[in-house]
C-alpha cells in the first residue's frame, strides 16, 4: 500500500499523524498556496501536478494504490481533478470532507452561490466588512470599493491588493472571544464567508450570531459524487487500519 494525501484541512494533518504512526508508506502534498506550510510526519510534496494527467502520471510513477482528497471543500478543480486521475488509473479515491455549517436560529446568512454573487449582495452604503475567504477570492469585492474591508491571511499578500484593505496575518484555529474581539474593534457590520464547515473556522459564525450580524455565506461547488466520510478514523478503516485518535 502507497497512500497520497492531498492536504488542505486541518484533518488533513490528523490524518498524517494516524497514518504515520500506522506505518503506512504515504506522501502528503501541498498544494503550494501557503508559503510556510506545517510540518508533516509523512515525506511531502508541494506544487501542483499538472492537471489530471499529471496526476495520473505520479499516480502511476509513484505507485499510489489508494488517494485521499482532504484538500479545502473550495478546492473543486483539485478534486476534480483527484476524480478524473483515479478513475484514469483505476486508484481507490475517499474524500475526507468535514461537514457544512447548518443555519441555526439567531442566524442572519444571505446564502450565495459564488464569490461574484456575494460582492453583489453587500449593501451600496458604506460599512466595515470582514471577508473571510482567503486571499485567492478578493477581486470581485473591487467593485464595491466605498467599503472598508478587513481581511484574514495566512501569509502576508505579496502583491498589491485590488481594493484598500487592513490585514491582519494570522493562522487558525480561532476562538469564540477572539473574534467578538475583533469585530466589535473594528466595528464589523458584514462577513463574507464560505461554507467551509469544521470547527476550526466556526467562531466567526457564532460571533457573527451573537452580534446579530449578516452574513453573506458562500455555498459549496457541487463535485461529481465520490466515496466520502467526515473522520480521520472513516479514513483509516478504508485503509485497513484502526485509528489511535482518543487511545
Amino acid at each position: 500500500m502507497r497512500a497520497l494525501i492531498l492536504g488542505g484541512i486541518a484533518d488533513a494533518s490528523l490524518l498524517a499523524a494516524e497514518i504515520a504512526r500506522a506505518g503506512i508508506d504515504a506522501v502528503y502534498s501541498y498544494g503550494g498556496r501557503t508559503r510556510a506550510p506545517a510540518d508533516q510526519p509523512l515525506p511531502t510534496r508541494i506544487g501542483g501536478f499538472g492537471g489530471v494527467s499529471g496526476l495520473a502520471d505520479y499516480i502511476r510513477s509513484e505507485r499510489i494504490t489508494h488517494v485521499i482528497d482532504a484538500t479545502h471543500p473550495f478546492a473543486a478543480e483539485m478534486s476534480r481533478h483527484a476524480i478524473d486521475a483515479c478513475a484514469e488509473t483505476g486508484t481507490p479515491l475517499i474524500a475526507l470532507e468535514r461537514a457544512s455549517w447548518v443555519k441555526a436560529p439567531g442566524d442572519i446568512w444571505i446564502e450565495v452561490g459564488d464569490v461574484n454573487a456575494a460582492a453583489a449582495a453587500l449593501p451600496e452604503a458604506p460599512a466595515n466588512v470582514f471577508l473571510a475567504i482567503g486571499r485567492q477570492h478578493i477581486a470581485p469585492f473591487a467593485t464595491k470599493p466605498q467599503h472598508a474591508y478587513t481581511l484574514r491571511f495566512v501569509d502576508p499578500p505579496e502583491a498589491p491588493l485590488p481594493f484598500a484593505a487592513d490585514v491582519i496575518v494570522s493562522r487558525g484555529p480561532f476562538t469564540l472571544d477572539g473574534e467578538l474581539e475583533m469585530m466589535r474593534t473594528r466595528g464589523i457590520a458584514s462577513i463574507v464567508a464560505r461554507n467551509s464547515g469544521g470547527d476550526g473556522a466556526r467562531a466567526k459564525i457564532d460571533a457573527a450570531r451573537i452580534l446579530g450580524l449578516p452574513v453573506i455565506m458562500i455555498s459549496r461547488p457541487k463535485l461529481p459524487e465520490r466515496l466520502r466520510v467526515e473522520s480521520v478514523a472513516e479514513v483509516m478503516q478504508w485503509l485497513g487500519h484502526r485509528t489511535c485518535l482518543g487511545a
